[in-house]
């Protein structure tokens, strides 16, 4: 999504802010947006694995708490000990990068320091950061991510002949047309996860960006307060119909 602040009002594009090439690739600002996310999770990382002892402090204790009632929660749903020390990092993983860049991405100022474009006699305002989930390569990105480690579960834990049979079952005509329903659903799981992602967030920050256009002091406020909690419900649904799906791919077929 692509804000430009015009004399006349605010104009708002699909297309992401472009702050340049990188060896012929359009540089973005939520590009740069999830590579600073990243290497900030990175450092956060490491510094409370630094920081690690066996008499915990108050934030080890917190982050402990959380992570375990997370694990106890992906452990209930999956019913299986083995998938969830397999899967529980990954899903964990998706949760928390959403939910940071869905956070960031919302933070006053954020997206008001970046280069200053003249075009027709107007000036336009390009963001070093821009909200990622706005972008909708960053969400069918993480959309492939979770498509790819749903079908590596179902062929790790079933076989990759014995998986195959839940989409292509020459055993009836009934068979083969439930197994071709399912392949469709599978692969439509590439577009709700994408696009329910994108369209929550750019929904939320345009509703942002108005507000603080007609009313800029009090109105925002409840709103960005709601948009907090719709990002976190998104980071939520994301990692919560991982799981789901990943269950459903090592079940065996019926």
């Amino acid at each position: 999504m692509n804000i430009a602040h015009a004399s006349e009002g605010i104009s708002i594009h699909l297309s992401a802010p472009v702050l340049g090439e990188f060896f012929g690739i359009p540089l973005t600002s939520t590009m740069v947006m999830t590579w600073f996310v990243i290497i900030l999770l990175f450092i956060f990382s490491f510094v409370m694995r630094k920081k690690l002892t066996l008499i915990p402090k108050k934030t080890q204790v917190v982050t402990e708490a959380l992570v375990g009632g997370a694990y106890d929660y992906v452990e209930e749903a999956f019913e299986d000990e083995e998938l969830t020390k397999k899967f529980f990092p990954t899903i964990l993983t998706i949760f928390i990068f959403i939910l940071t860049m869905n956070w960031i991405g919302l933070f006053p100022g954020v997206d008001a320091i970046g280069l200053v474009s003249e075009s027709h006699g107007e000036e336009t305002l390009i963001p070093f950061l821009h909200p990622a989930a706005t972008d909708l390569n960053v969400t069918i990105a993480l959309a492939i991510v979770a498509f790819v480690v749903i079908e590596f579960a179902g062929i790790f834990y079933l076989g990759f002949f014995k998986y195959g049979n839940k989409f292509i079952n020459f055993s009836s005509p009934l068979n083969f047309l439930i197994g071709i329903i399912e392949l469709f659903s599978e692969l439509a799981r590439l577009v709700s996860f994408s696009f329910r992602l994108f369209g929550n967030i750019f929904a939320g920050k345009t509703l942002i960006l108005i507000a603080m256009f007609f009313i800029p002091v009090i109105l925002p406020i409840p709103i960005l307060a709601f948009e907090m909690f719709v990002g976190f419900i998104q980071a939520f649904i994301f990692a919560v119909l991982t799981l789901f799906f990943i269950k459903l791919a090592a079940a065996a077929p019926h």
